[in-house]
């Protein structure tokens, strides 16, 4: 498999997981503005997954670029990738659900199990780089700009503690995940050149 069919399959994946995501929206029970506000916080979920999803998505987009070769492993660890990712609407739908319009708030359970959706996803991109690296070799373009990953640990920490503050209130867990899709939300400009590089012929 070349890494443009890969390419294209992933992006074949992440456009249905979100054309999902869109049709688990349920429309408000009372055709009022008042309806439609009480509805909007499963609209505001939907969001934060979409932008989640468009972020895989870029970033995915410019690693593939940068990279020169692909293996069995790097077929792996993409499918591994894409499993917790397809896990995202799942999470969305059920965070969703338990929220109460008695006390305004979500489920806590339901919303530590999506930050486990986004945290799942983080380590298995981290795979996927790794194995990237190995097959194009240490002085590869992606070992070159990636270096040590420190937003991706940093990113790690924070999912962490989003989960974890979500025992204490949900929307401060919301808050950790959002902050980290404005960690990601602009793509490495280092990988983006990376990838603008014309591939070595053989």
């Amino acid at each position: 498999m070349t890494k443009t069919r890969l390419e294209a399959f992933s992006d074949g994946v992440i456009a249905i997981l979100i054309t999902i995501m869109v049709l688990d929206l349920k429309t408000p029970a009372i055709f009022t503005l008042e309806g439609l506000l009480t509805a909007s916080h499963g609209f505001l979920l939907y969001a934060l997954s979409f932008i989640y999803l468009g972020i895989y998505w870029n970033n995915h987009h410019h690693l593939l670029h940068a990279a020169q070769r692909i293996s069995g492993g790097v077929m792996w660890a993409n499918l591994h990738l894409l499993f917790w990712l397809s896990l995202i609407p799942f999470t969305t739908r059920w965070m969703g659900e338990s929220w109460s319009d008695v006390t305004h708030r979500l489920g806590v359970l339901p919303t530590a199990v999506y930050g486990l959706s986004l945290l799942l996803p983080a380590i298995a991109y981290y795979v996927l780089v790794q194995v990237l690296i190995y097959v194009n070799g240490p002085q590869g373009a992606i070992a070159t700009v990636i270096g040590k990953d420190v937003k991706g640990v940093i990113s790690v920490v924070i999912y962490m503690a989003g989960i974890g503050l979500t025992v204490w209130h949900a929307w401060a867990g919301i808050s950790c995940y959002i902050l980290v899709a404005l960690l990601w939300l602009i793509p490495d400009r280092r990988i983006e050149r990376a990838s603008l590089q014309p591939t070595p012929k053989p």
